[in-house]
């Protein structure tokens, strides 16, 4: 037991993506959600007779490089014609930020619950987004240190537009470096050891080292990772990425209506609408270029083009190569997923239903006892700055703040002790503008000795800057930003049991309630 706290909090997001998480989106925007675990089994049953998912799974089979643990549950899901949820992340530094890892063990958690309810064999798969391009996105990772975090970032930017797992990792090894000083006592050197073999080789491009990260990782709890650029992903989607190029303009009519639809109802696209553009990308000469309608029905017809999915049609492209039930998405994935179902409507297929992923925030124990001296909850470092002021405060003198305190309590109560002599004379308004002007100065001069203080309760404030660091790093929350790494060195790789186990509530009440 690691002894560390796991509390699993609302996933956020926009009005529209809220209305998808809470099952209130109309039903032309999302797939319609089996209710119970019947209706789970029935959708299973079916979604295991729509094709010969075996020839899926022996094609597929060089892109998940499924090993251990993993690749039981994926021979055991093959043999007796079961189903898969899936979710997914681009490649980040290290593996990313703590939701690369709470994604994939929530989606573990609901496979389990699914299996257990349904009868129906169950793996969580996960798609490592290697074909993504923005390299902005996965050079970097945050650390939690004393007294604040660090962000740390890779200058190997490969030219725009390359996929990740065509962009050059480089020598990193000044990161890992970093990487290693951030855990600071290591109880359990695994994960560690595990980042240093993906990310030491610089000749790996930087979406080999994620997926190779991923998969040592989380094979061993049943998770296989599916690499989105292998060629076998690509042959396999061949007929869906056809289509979605030879109706490019059926599809961008599609995605037109929806937007007014959603305009209409007070939402706005998640996903910008390019009309003259198609839903696919071609590589040229390692270079991702989108293809225009123009030329859409060209490349359609060219068995030689390299081809890849933009958001709205990876669902599509997902549920077509393997038997996937749902897919678990953070909030800006279900926002996406009511233009997702324009796109199916358009090309004739099945809308792919999504669901809200787990979400959490993990807190350590020397974390637990700094809240626990300063006397607030971890909510309390959301507002910036807000605790720093309130420790400042805090430190002040009593002689100091009874003085301040006493200052404000006089000039709140000029304009009834000067109302006597004030409202006759029609003075009302002088006397309320002097007091706006005194408090403000009152209000100046606080900030100047609240600054003042901070800078000499500098032990104080540090131990505020740790809290940060490790709750809100950089202003945001801890799931959005902080690498897992450090955490997981520190107190074992039986944190990630302890996630999937803390995930299984939410995994229940989304196979009872949907």
């Amino acid at each position: 037991m690691t002894h560390v706290r796991i509390l699993t909090e609302a996933l956020g997001g926009s009005p529209l993506s809220r209305l998808i998480q809470t099952g209130d989106a109309p039903p032309a925007w999302v797939g319609v959600r089996p209710r119970s675990a019947a209706e789970w089994r029935e959708l299973a049953l079916a979604r295991r007779a729509e094709r010969d998912w075996g020839r899926c799974w022996d094609a597929l089979a060089p892109a998940i490089g499924a090993t251990g643990a993993a690749a039981e549950r994926l021979e055991r899901v093959r043999q007796q014609g079961g189903v898969v949820v899936t979710t997914g992340q681009q490649p980040g530094l290290f593996g990313g930020p703590v939701y690369t890892w709470s994604k994939a063990l929530g989606a573990l958690a609901f496979a389990d619950a699914l299996e257990r309810e349904t009868g129906v064999a169950t793996a969580a798969v996960f798609w490592a987004a290697t074909d993504d391009a923005d390299f902005d996105e996965a050079a970097y990772t945050v650390l939690a240190r004393a007294g604040g975090a660090e962000k740390v970032r890779s200058e190997h930017a490969p030219p725009a537009g390359t996929p990740m797992s065509l962009a050059p990792l480089g020598d990193v090894s000044s990161l890992l470096t970093r990487l290693r000083d951030s855990a600071g006592s290591i109880a359990d050197p695994r994960a560690l050891e595990a980042s240093v073999g993906a990310y030491a080789d610089p000749r790996r491009s930087v979406g080999e080292a994620y997926v190779a990260l991923l998969r040592e990782l989380l094979a061993p709890l049943g998770i296989p990772v599916i690499d989105a650029s292998h060629a076998a992903v690509q042959t396999v989607s061949r007929d869906t990425l056809a289509s979605a190029l030879t109706n490019a303009g059926g599809v961008a009519e599609a995605l037109s209506q929806r937007g007014r639809e959603m305009r209409a109802a007070g939402f706005e696209p998640q996903v910008e609408e390019m009309r003259e553009l198609s839903l696919v990308f071609a590589r040229e000469a390692g270079i991702k270029r989108r293809l225009s309608i123009v030329e859409a029905a060209a490349f359609a017809a060219d068995e030689r083009a390299v081809l890849t999915p933009n958001v709205l049609l990876r669902p599509l492209v997902e549920r077509a190569i393997l038997p996937t039930l749902a897919y678990l998405g953070g909030p800006g994935e279900l926002a996406y997923f009511a233009q997702v179902s324009a796109v199916a409507d358009a090309l004739g297929v099945e809308r792919p239903l999504a669901l809200p992923r787990w979400s959490c925030t993990l807190i350590e124990p020397h974390v637990q006892r700094l809240l626990d001296a300063f006397g607030v909850g971890y909510e309390a470092l959301a507002q910036r700055d807000a605790l720093e002021g309130a420790v400042a405060r805090k430190a002040m003198s009593e002689r100091s703040a009874a003085a301040i305190g006493g200052l404000r309590e006089a000039i709140n109560g000029l304009t009834a002790d000067l109302s006597g002599e004030a409202t006759p004379l029609g003075l009302d308004k002088a006397v309320e503008g002097a007091r706006h002007s005194l408090q403000h100065r009152v209000d100046r001069l606080e900030r100047r000795l609240v600054a003042g203080i901070k800078r000499r309760e500098q032990s104080l404030l540090q131990d505020v800057g740790t809290l940060r660091a490790a709750l809100y790093p950089l202003g945001t929350r801890q799931e959005r930003a902080l690498n897992l790494i450090p955490m997981l060195s520190r107190h074992g790789l039986d944190l990630l049991d302890e996630m999937r186990d803390a995930a299984g509530a939410h995994a229940g009440a989304l196979v009872a309630h949907g």
